[in-house]
């Protein structure tokens, strides 16, 4: 006999929603038992912009770099950084 669960809440802004699920339990409202995974190809990342001082030397030779592959060189280095956090950051 499965548990009785609450009903999730309507919320107007993702930001209400946001501070509700950290402040209560999801177990009251999902069975994750039954949940099953799902995927979602075509959802892309939250990105936000930030600002990276380089030297000009480092940023001219990724540059070179970023040319030979015919690539943006913004491109790159999100690209080495991922590989490097994947390969490091466990």
């Amino acid at each position: 006999m499965s548990k009785q669960r609450k009903k999730s809440p309507k919320f107007r802004t993702e930001a209400q929603e946001r501070a509700f699920w950290e402040s209560h339990d999801s177990t009251e409202f999902v069975d994750w038992h039954q949940a099953e995974p799902v995927q979602l190809p075509n959802l892309k990342p939250s990105t936000k912009t930030i600002s990276l001082r380089l030297p000009v030397s480092l940023l001219e030779r990724i540059k070179v770099e970023a040319n030979k592959r015919d690539v943006p060189y913004q491109s790159l280095i999100k690209a080495w950084l991922a590989d490097d956090v994947s390969r490091h950051g466990r």
